[in-house]
C-alpha cells in the first residue's frame, strides 16, 4: 500500500481548523460503541487542466446522509452544502495531486450507555493525498475469507457504519497476514458478496456479472458508475445476480472496484489462476475508461465531476 500523506486541516464543529485541533474525547460515544458513519470519495488531479476533479460528490454525500439516517444521526447539511464545505476544505489544503476525502458523522456525547436516541450528533471531514489502496492493482492475488459479510438484519449493509468495519478489518488482516492482497467474502446465504471493502465483478463468456445489492453488498457509487460505463460506453452485457463460490474459479476475469481500490484486476484466487492468470481485456477496457472519466478526459461524463479550482464551483448532480 502506498504511503499516505497527512491532512493540514479539517472541517470540525462547523469550521475549518488546523488538523491537530480536530480531536474528540476518549468518552465520545462513537469511540466507545462504533456509532458513526463515514464516506469516502476521491479527488483526481488533471495536470493538463491544472484542475482537481471530485468524482460524483453529490451522490457520495447523499449516501453519507442516508447512512447517517440509518443510525439516527443528522449531519445538519444537505449534499450540496457538504460539497461546498469540501471545496472550501480542499482549496484551503491546496492539493495539486490525487487525494482521498473522508467525511464522518458520529454520536458525540461523552457518556456510557448503548443507545442511539438522546445522544448528540457531530460531523467532521478531512482530506489527504492518496495513491493506490493495494499494490497489485493489475494482478491481485486473493483468497476466500473464513469470515462472512455482515448481514443486513444485524447491521445495515447499505450503510457505511464505522462499527461494522471491524468485520472488514478481520477479513483484511487475515488475508494480508496469510500472504494475499485481498479477500473475497461470502454472505450468510453462501453467495459471493464483496471483498473486505470493495464491490466485485466477474466476467464469464463476455458477460459482466456483479452481485445484486440485496446480497448484503454496499450500494457502491463506483460500482454504479462501472455498470453504466460497461453498458453504455463499451456495449457490454451487465447482469446483477447472485454468484456462487465455484463460479469464481471458472471466471474468465475478475475485478474489484470502489473509491479506495478504484478498479483492480484479480488474477489469482488462492492457488487457481483466473482466466489466463493476467488482467483480461474487458477488465482493462473498463479500468482504462474509468480512469479517463475521473480525470475529466471524457466529455460525456464531465457532469459526474465537480472542479475544485473553478471561479464558480457548483456541486455536480
Amino acid at each position: 500500500m502506498a504511503v499516505q500523506g497527512k491532512p493540514k486541516f479539517a472541517f470540525f464543529k462547523g469550521q475549518i481548523v488546523p488538523f491537530e485541533q480536530a480531536t474528540v474525547s476518549v468518552m465520545t460515544h462513537a469511540f466507545n460503541y462504533g456509532t458513526g458513519v463515514f464516506g469516502g470519495m476521491r479527488g483526481y488531479w488533471n495536470a493538463d487542466e491544472a484542475q482537481l476533479f471530485l468524482f460524483r460528490p453529490f451522490e457520495h454525500f447523499e449516501r453519507f446522509n442516508h447512512s447517517a439516517g440509518l443510525i439516527r444521526i443528522k449531519t445538519g447539511f444537505s449534499p450540496e452544502e457538504l460539497t461546498h464545505i469540501l471545496i472550501d476544505l480542499l482549496r484551503t489544503e491546496g492539493f495539486r495531486e490525487n487525494c482521498y476525502i473522508r467525511p464522518l458523522a458520529y454520536k458525540s456525547t461523552e457518556m456510557i450507555g448503548v443507545r442511539l436516541h438522546d445522544v448528540e450528533d457531530e460531523m467532521t471531514m478531512f482530506a489527504l493525498p492518496f495513491g493506490s489502496y493495494i499494490d497489485n492493482e493489475e494482478g491481485a492475488h486473493v483468497c476466500f475469507s473464513a469470515w462472512r459479510r455482515v448481514e443486513d438484519n444485524a447491521i445495515p449493509a447499505r450503510g457505511k457504519i464505522t462499527g461494522a468495519y471491524a468485520n472488514s478489518a478481520l477479513i483484511k488482516s487475515d488475508a494480508i497476514l496469510a500472504g494475499y492482497d485481498e479477500a473475497l467474502v461470502l454472505n450468510e446465504d453462501g453467495h459471493v458478496g464483496e471483498s473486505s471493502a470493495a464491490n466485485i465483478f466477474m466476467v464469464r463468456r463476455g458477460v459482466v456479472i456483479t452481485p445484486p445489492t440485496h446480497a448484503n453488498v454496499l450500494e457502491g457509487i463506483v460500482r454504479r458508475s462501472i455498470i453504466e460505463i460497461a453498458r453504455d460506453d463499451l456495449g457490454l452485457e451487465v447482469v446483477e445476480r447472485e454468484i456462487d463460490r465455484s463460479e469464481v474459479y471458472l471466471a474468465d476475469e475478475l475485478f474489484l472496484c470502489g473509491t479506495g481500490i478504484q478498479v483492480a484486476a484479480v488474477t489469482k484466487v488462492e492457488h487457481r489462476p483466473i482466466g489466463t492468470g493476467m488482467m483480461g481485456s474487458i477488465t482493462r477496457q473498463i479500468r482504462d475508461r474509468f480512469f479517463d472519466v475521473v480525470k475529466g478526459r471524457v466529455a460525456k461524463y464531465r457532469h459526474w465531476l465537480t472542479p475544485v479550482y473553478a471561479d464558480q464551483a457548483a456541486p455536480a448532480r
